[in-house]
């Protein structure tokens, strides 16, 4: 009798474990290996790779240059970058505080880049995340997330894509940067 009370106990204990792993994977978006993405304020919307083996997220852009402004630097890019949902290109120049340098380091050899802080409209929510600035032009992606990003977003299938839509209207929750992510 001991023995049926026991396995009854661990079974309800089991069951309630497993009920409350599936709660919390309901509760978190699911996002698939490329989604769509709206880069804020300009509400242009591009495809995304998702990207857990980086750790940064970058964004392609054009006559990147440093300049110095109020005793700061920042940084001019040109964005040039064709809307998914228009299908219009939308190319302006944009300048933005420096928020630090990266160096990159891969089998091409070492390379620096500039990051600035910048917003992106994911399912529901706005982000403000780091950008390491490049030319993507050769890339199938204009904008990587990495995983500084993706660990805000929810959970990443890597065999889906396009498993969230954009929309992010004036009233979207924006989730500003948080300085303990350079930690990582």
């Amino acid at each position: 009798m001991q023995l049926m009370g026991k396995i009854f106990v661990s079974s309800v204990v089991l069951g309630a474990f497993l009920s409350a792993s599936t709660t919390m994977a309901d509760d978190d978006q699911v996002f698939g290996w490329v989604e769509k993405a709206t880069l804020q304020p300009w509400d242009i919307e591009v495809k995304a790779k998702l990207d857990s083996g980086a750790l940064t997220s970058s964004l392609d852009a054009r006559d990147i240059e440093m300049f110095e402004q109020d005793d700061e630097e920042w940084v001019r890019f040109r964005l040039k970058l064709e809307d998914q949902g228009s299908g219009e290109v939308f190319s302006d120049q944009i300048e933005r505080p420096l928020y630090r340098e990266l160096t990159v380091r891969g089998a091409g050899g070492r390379d620096e880049r500039p990051v600035v802080l910048l917003e992106v409209c994911m399912g529901d929510t706005i982000y403000e995340e780091q950008f390491s600035l490049r030319d993507r032009g050769d890339m199938n992606y204009p904008l990587l997330l990495g995983r500084r990003t993706i660990s805000h977003l929810g959970l990443l299938d890597v065999r889906e894509t396009f498993l969230q839509e954009p929309g992010c209207g004036e009233n979207a929750t924006v989730v500003p940067h948080d300085p303990e992510d350079d930690q990582s």
